[in-house]
């Protein structure tokens, strides 16, 4: 059998190949229930120190981006996090409902001090983990990342974030 050009280039039809894929693989994901993909937003990144252990973290500081969370992932890479800052210190609470990763998150208030550190169970609906006293911050690692590195209440958090960070 013997094709012929009909002036449509190589790269179009890659990219409609491409694009079909995708679209075949979403259908197929939607079908099954499995999550699709993490929430789709491009944040800050920023880095922290505590008990001089450096760990990479997305800021998430818009309500959007605090919402979203880490929700729909499946994986969070080793000595990397979420920080979460909110524009006012107000008692935080968190929940895991779409989120697949075992976490451990941290509480830490303007001084920068941890000021709890709780687990958190993938999936779970019906319990909220709330901070013990008004802060700005919370930190969302893999679970045992704090007791691993031997981090506990009191240690202070040294926090490297990007100048001019839209707090909303």
């Amino acid at each position: 059998m013997q094709y012929r050009s009909v002036g449509v280039s190589g790269d179009y039809c890659r990219c409609l190949l491409k694009r079909m894929a995708s679209f075949i693989a979403a259908v197929i994901l939607l079908g099954t229930g499995a999550p699709v993909c993490a929430c789709p937003l491009e944040l800050p990144s920023g880095w922290i120190v505590i008990k001089d252990r450096r760990l990479t973290v997305e800021v998430a500081a818009s309500p959007s981006a605090r919402s979203c969370g880490l929700s729909h992932r499946a994986y969070l890479p080793e000595n990397h996090g979420m920080l979460f800052v909110e524009p006012e210190p107000s008692v935080l609470a968190f929940w895991m409902k779409d989120t697949h990763i075992p976490l451990s998150i941290a509480f830490i208030d303007d001084a920068g001090r941890i000021v709890d550190i709780q687990q958190m169970e993938p999936l779970e609906k019906t319990r909220y983990h709330r901070s013990p006293s008004k802060v700005r911050f919370a930190l969302e690692v893999n679970r045992g990342w704090f007791d691993k590195h031997g981090i506990v209440r009191g240690h202070t958090v040294e926090m490297h974030i990007p100048l001019g960070l839209d707090i909303r």
